[in-house]
């Protein structure tokens, strides 16, 4: 099967990228059959359409070949608030450039949005749908950290650990890409649709099916290929120890990408996941700190270095704290962490309870138990 050369522009994508997504859809059945675990999923998803077809088609082998040697690409001008992008446009976020990477992605926010996104250094951060009160407090407060320093949040649109990594982004006034298993079209549930609209408006939602399409079980395996892909690290914050909460992490290993993990409570099955990792060797990960200590030994450019140690001040994101807000967090985290010992340490009376309720409020601090204040990116610690 051939085609003309490819010509696009920004914000658009050639034919033989369009149809390579048609025929995705089209196959979407035989791939689900075909490809339940993530190497035999990366082996077919690297093969040329033709390949593809003869390997997954089936009976339906000479009906998509004669439909895919007719296809034509739809006429109709992007609307403003949904386009695609392919491999062959400028703006095409360079981080997707292996074997198994998309040939293209159908988009929500403008293409020069999602290539400022990718300009920087982004980080993926996955893990389980269904998070603990812990793994959600974690996951968001590192996305923000991550955020307020200038790096892109990467994540699934699914419940637990990535729709605590999008609130995260978005609490710091960051931007994140959502990598949809669905088309862009299809309905996301009732519980995810604001945080939805808050991720198009500020940063990017992204699928490499077409808007209609429903995605089953390969296409999410296929979404967390993406989100591995498009970063320059990933981190697993909370995931039992199973092939399916695994699978970014072992799909980014496939991929030569560096895994980190966030340390969870022994007892927890949730923990036993990220636990397994390091063991294995991923890099430990306690607060954003450690994850920018990181991205700089992954050699970033001096530019990237510099815009993020201008952003951390004393290991913590600099989220535009005043002097005083700042002082009574940095002696928190030392361990005065009631109102009682932040008085007894020097600090203000009547400006305590103000500034532990400020704190509070912007989500840097959380309440324990026995009337104690806990950093949030801090909370593995506690």
């Amino acid at each position: 099967m051939t085609s003309r050369a490819p010509s696009t522009t920004a914000g658009q994508a050639c034919a033989s990228c369009l149809r390579r997504s048609w025929l995705l859809a089209e196959l979407s059945g035989p791939l689900d059959c075909c490809a339940r675990g993530q190497g035999r999923l990366l082996e077919l998803l690297a093969l040329p359409d033709g390949d593809l077809l003869a390997a997954v088609a089936g009976r339906r082998k000479s009906e998509l070949k004669t439909r895919y040697q007719r296809f034509d690409p739809p006429t109709t001008p992007a609307q403003r608030e949904m386009q695609a992008i392919c491999r062959h446009a400028p703006h095409y976020p360079a981080a997707l450039n292996g074997p198994a990477a998309p040939h293209l992605l159908h988009l929500s926010g403008r293409v020069e949005r999602l290539a400022t996104l990718t300009a920087r250094p982004v980080v993926a951060i996955v893990g389980s749908s269904k998070a603990s009160d812990y793994g959600w407090e974690m996951a968001r407060s590192l996305a923000r950290g991550m955020a307020a320093s200038g790096v892109t949040v990467a994540a699934g649109l699914t419940d637990g650990i990535a729709s605590a990594a999008h609130a995260g982004a978005l609490d710091a006034a960051g931007a994140s890409i959502a990598v949809l298993s669905d088309g862009l079209g299809v309905s996301c549930p009732a519980r995810r649709r604001s945080l939805c609209e808050r991720i198009e408006r500020h940063g990017c939602a992204v699928s490499e099916l077409p808007r209609d399409c429903r995605g089953r079980f390969w296409a999410q395996l296929a979404c967390e290929r993406i989100v591995v892909e498009v970063a320059a690290l990933t981190v697993v914050v909370e995931a039992e120890d199973s092939p399916g909460e695994l699978a970014a992490a072992r799909i980014a290993e496939a991929l030569g990408r560096p895994v980190a993990a966030i340390p969870g409570r022994v007892t927890s099955p949730l923990s036993r996941g990220t636990h397994a990792l390091l063991m294995e060797g991923a890099s430990l990960v306690r607060a954003p700190q450690d994850v920018l200590e990181l991205l700089c030994q992954l050699d970033l450019s001096r530019a990237d270095r510099r815009a993020m140690r201008s952003a951390t001040v004393a290991g913590e994101p600099a989220l535009g704290l005043t002097p005083s807000l700042r002082a009574t967090l940095e002696l928190v985290g030392a361990g005065c962490d009631t109102p009682d010992r932040l008085m007894r340490a020097g600090a203000d009376p009547a400006q305590v309870l103000l500034a532990l309720s400020e704190l509070e409020l912007m989500g840097l601090l959380a309440r324990g138990s026995g009337g104690r204040y806990v950093p949030r990116n801090a909370l593995a610690q506690a």
